[in-house]
């Protein structure tokens, strides 16, 4: 009895990594094109049971994760291995493989969605707890996936040395996720919070600011 039930698990585990082949294209997709409905959607699967949640789209914790696991495979494909893997000083020797090089790059890019989500719920006056972190949260792994991806396409033009017109294609791919992120998070909060569109421009610059001086800040303890 234990042995088939290993089985089944087996097979429920084989057949959800391998359905991510098509819902994981699916979800980006969404992202890209419906930002806000997948914000949306995001907040409201939550009240569904845990086995009825997300059942034509990547949950967004796992979206995100699997979108860094994408730009980290380019990563290789463009530019070969990254150099904190190799760099042994500070907290990098911590950064043995890639496996641990993903899950640093996972805490450094889900740090947008948590300063993002725990900044609402502060303008909202609401007590932060993990249940009313995960909304937000959730909803904000949507984005932060498409803005980590267009991110990292940006850096590895940037590091292709082939020439002056990589390196600008590469700083504009740069510019160009943190305008659309940016402005993404002003209109959020301009209709999570109900208020006008210069405040919740103010309010989305702060944070955004927050959320670098994080990475940063995380990006320092690696060199």
């Amino acid at each position: 009895m234990l042995f088939m039930n290993f089985l089944k698990s087996l097979d429920d585990l084989l057949y959800e990594i391998i359905t991510w082949i098509v819902f994981y294209p699916v979800t980006l997709w969404r992202s890209v094109r419906r930002p806000f409905q997948m914000m949306t959607y995001a907040d409201s699967e939550l009240r569904d049971t845990p086995e009825k949640q997300y059942p034509d789209v990547l949950s967004p914790p796992l979206f995100l994760l699997l979108t860094l696991l994408v730009s980290h495979a380019i990563e290789l494909a463009v530019v070969g291995q990254s150099s904190l893997v190799a760099d042994k000083q500070g907290l990098a020797g911590l950064v043995s493989d890639d496996t641990s090089l993903l899950l640093i790059r996972l805490i450094f890019f889900a740090v947008f969605p948590l300063i993002m989500a725990v900044s609402l719920l502060n303008r909202q006056h609401r007590k932060l707890t993990r249940d009313s972190l995960k909304p937000p949260f959730y909803a904000q792994c949507y984005p932060a996936g498409v803005f980590a991806l267009v991110l990292g396409i940006g850096g590895l033009l940037s590091q292709l040395h082939a020439g002056p017109a990589a390196t600008l294609i590469g700083a504009a791919v740069i510019v160009a996720a943190f305008l659309w992120y940016g402005t993404l998070q002003t209109l959020w909060f301009k209709r999570a919070l109900g208020i006008s569109l210069p405040a919740s421009f103010g309010i989305a610059t702060l944070t955004m600011i927050a959320c670098l001086l994080v990475f940063v800040l995380l990006a320092a303890l690696l060199t």
